[in-house]
């Protein structure tokens, strides 16, 4: 499918048949659209996923947070979401994307002016339990739907990789803002609580920013009251079910990376601002990572990647849990976690790819990216929360050897699950 008729699906998918003159002008409409989509769906994740992320150790000082605590608020942020994705998904299916979008972004953005008052402990769970609801509920299967309508039926892998890839550039780009921020904050004053500060309105002001972006050049396109099917169609369909599991891994995976900031500290011995560093520079693979898993899904399949990406990520994770990292040197140990790092944001690209492989009808998109993603992505639950205490528990060396070697197996059950799909896919239906 070429672009300029993806672009009239996209646009004119409620209308009757019709002859349509497509111009370069259209071209660029698509793409633009895209870039809403990259942008909108990056900041509003940006203030409960990037500073714990990007700059964990600073937030971990100016809040008074432990490790465990910090994992306990994800967790409730993880079970508002878990709540959010299905009801949101039937949403999706009925309602514009563009006005569900900018309503998210604009009560994501409030809660950042209350984070930027920093608030105590039970402020803090408060919050993060209220951008469960505003960054899910109306947001991200609109997102995916929208996105999955702009690949058309042979460029998902590209479409998503796209997605995720520009959404993970977003990411890379304003950390390094914030980064250059933070250490100029901090150079001044030495005041991490004032550097956090300044970093958390920052990050307010993008999502702002994206929600204006998005409403001015988003179509706004009603889904029509017959275009959807019964949500239960989703419920019965093990494939579904399965792809489920696989985002779940890949997930995990893409959750271990906020820890890499407290790995440099402990275990590297890096300083907070090196910390944040590491991480800053290590997310430029993930633009690269996910177009180049999409064009390969495109090539190969997504699912044939997929488990591929998974293979990688085990090998990387079960050597840095090993012993024999004690003897290997900083370049070596560097070079295994950027492994990683291109396999966790290779899954993320092309995950949700798997829908238009396994022939999920379109119609049903935003209920079944509800259904993947109630299972998904209970990570934000359970994922900081137990890893915070294996972490605490041993804290150093041995508690991240822990921390790598859980994440080789979970890698595993991810390969294994992908070549159940495979499996499942290739029955004739």
């Amino acid at each position: 499918m070429d672009n300029c008729s993806a672009c009239i699906i996209l646009v004119c998918q409620n209308s009757g048949p019709q002859t349509v003159i497509v111009t370069s002008s259209a071209s660029t409409n698509r793409y633009a659209t895209l870039l809403a989509l990259i942008l909108a769906g990056e900041v509003i994740f940006s203030l409960p996923f990037h500073i714990p992320r990007f700059f964990r150790p600073t937030m971990l000082d100016t809040f008074q947070l432990s490790n465990t605590q910090l994992g306990d608020i994800f967790a409730l942020f993880g079970v508002v979401a878990l709540m959010s994705y299905f009801p949101g998904g039937v949403i999706a299916d009925r309602y514009s994307a563009r006005s569900l979008m900018v309503a998210s972004l604009l009560a994501t953005a409030a809660g950042g002016f209350y984070l930027y008052t920093l608030p105590g402990h039970a402020g803090l769970y408060a919050l993060f339990a209220y951008w469960g609801l505003t960054t899910i509920l109306l947001f991200w299967a609109a997102l995916i739907k929208a996105t999955r309508e702009w690949g058309g039926r042979d460029a998902q892998g590209f479409a998503f990789g796209l997605l995720d890839g520009g959404r993970g550039l977003i990411a890379s780009v304003l950390a390094t803002m914030a980064l250059f921020l933070l250490s100029d904050r901090m150079s001044q004053s030495g005041d991490s609580a004032a550097a956090m500060q300044a970093v958390i309105m920052f990050y307010t002001v993008t999502i702002l920013l994206g929600a204006l972006l998005l409403w001015y050049i988003l179509p706004s396109v009603e889904p029509s009251s017959k275009s959807h099917v019964r949500p239960n169609f989703v419920l019965n369909e093990p494939r579904v079910w399965l792809q489920a599991g696989i985002v779940v891994c890949a997930y995990c995976g893409f959750k271990s990376l906020d820890n890499y900031g407290v790995y440099a500290v402990q275990v590297l011995h890096m300083d907070q601002v090196e910390a944040a560093g590491l991480n800053t520079w290590a997310s430029y693979s993930r633009p690269v990572a996910a177009v180049v898993a999409g064009l390969s899904a495109d090539y190969w399949r997504a699912s044939r990647v997929v488990g591929s990406m998974f293979l990688l990520g085990a090998l990387a994770f079960l050597l840095l849990g090993s012993d024999a990292i004690s003897s290997m040197s900083l370049t070596l140990i560097i070079a295994n976690l950027m492994f990683t790092f291109i396999a966790v944001y290779a899954l993320r690209g092309i995950y949700f790819s798997l829908i238009e492989e396994s022939r999920v009808d379109r119609r049903a998109t935003g209920s079944a990216v509800g259904l993947i993603s109630v299972l998904g992505f209970t990570p934000d639950i359970f994922f900081a929360a137990i890893t915070g205490r294996i972490l605490d528990a041993n804290p150093g060396v041995v508690g991240f050897q822990h921390y790598f070697t859980l994440m080789a197996v979970i890698c595993s059950v991810g390969m294994l699950l992908t070549f159940l799909l495979s499996r499942r896919m290739a029955r004739p239906e």
